[in-house]
């Protein structure tokens, strides 16, 4: 029996073409809202890339990084080239990112956000293995390694522990430190309109976990790695 002459085949049929013709303009607005957001942080922020000890090769990558904005993750994929960029997902907080339907279009379909919930007693996955999901399927990530913006006095919070476990999850995976200065300042906390200010994005050598480096030394030589890009020691 043909199913499609079938009217249950055929509403199938239909529905899948639907279906189909729904995604492919999900993913076509996704890359035009990319393209806009990309543009607009680069016409803002004047960003540039600087890259220090390592060069922009392409392979897989995980790339840690200071936190003092919403808008980190967008800067760091501003300065990446397109073929690093397209691999690249930022690790976010699905609290921030899946609150509106705005937000929820930019982290999920724009930027492909590995979505963490930082709610303990919400979560039905462990962030660590949701990451190392996401390296293992190919991808390069953008991780925050303080866990939330800082907005103290300190240029760096001490790190939490998920870098080092990541590490360990993906030993063979480069960890490269990505120091990002002004962006603080371009969109302070509380603030919707930016500041124009120059920010810059420089990436420093890469490292590996040693194979019995214990945590605290690892995350102190990473702390350490990172707090070496910033400009003049000054915060970000």
């Amino acid at each position: 029996m043909d199913i499609s002459a079938h009217p249950l085949g055929q509403d199938r049929d239909r529905g899948s073409r639907a279906s189909g013709s729904a995604g492919s303009l999900r993913r076509f607005l996704a890359r035009r809202a990319a393209g806009l957001v990309l543009g607009f942080a680069r016409v803002v922020t004047a960003v540039r890339g600087e890259w220090q000890g390592v060069e922009p090769r392409d392979i897989q990558r995980i790339y840690f990084a200071n936190h003092s904005s919403h808008g980190d993750f967008i800067l760091v994929s501003a300065v990446l080239p397109p073929r690093l960029r397209n691999r690249t997902r930022p690790v976010a907080g699905a609290d921030y990112w899946m609150k509106g339907r705005l937000r929820r279009f930019v982290g999920r379909e724009v930027f492909n956000a590995v979505l963490i919930e930082r709610d303990r007693e919400r979560r039905t996955e462990d962030p660590v293995d949701l990451m190392t999901r996401a390296v293992q399927e190919g991808a390069s990530l953008i991780v925050f390694p303080e866990g939330t913006r800082n907005t103290g006095d300190l240029p760096l919070m001490p790190f939490k522990s998920g870098l080092y476990h990541l590490a360990k999850a993906c030993p063979a995976v480069e960890l490269v430190p990505v120091w990002i200065a002004n962006l603080n300042r371009v969109l302070p906390k509380g603030e919707i309109v930016p500041i124009p200010l120059v920010c810059t994005v420089t990436f420093g050598a890469a490292l590996h976990i040693g194979e019995a480096e214990a945590k605290e030394d690892f995350l102190r030589r990473a702390e350490m790695a990172l707090l070496s890009l910033a400009p003049n020691g000054n915060r970000p």
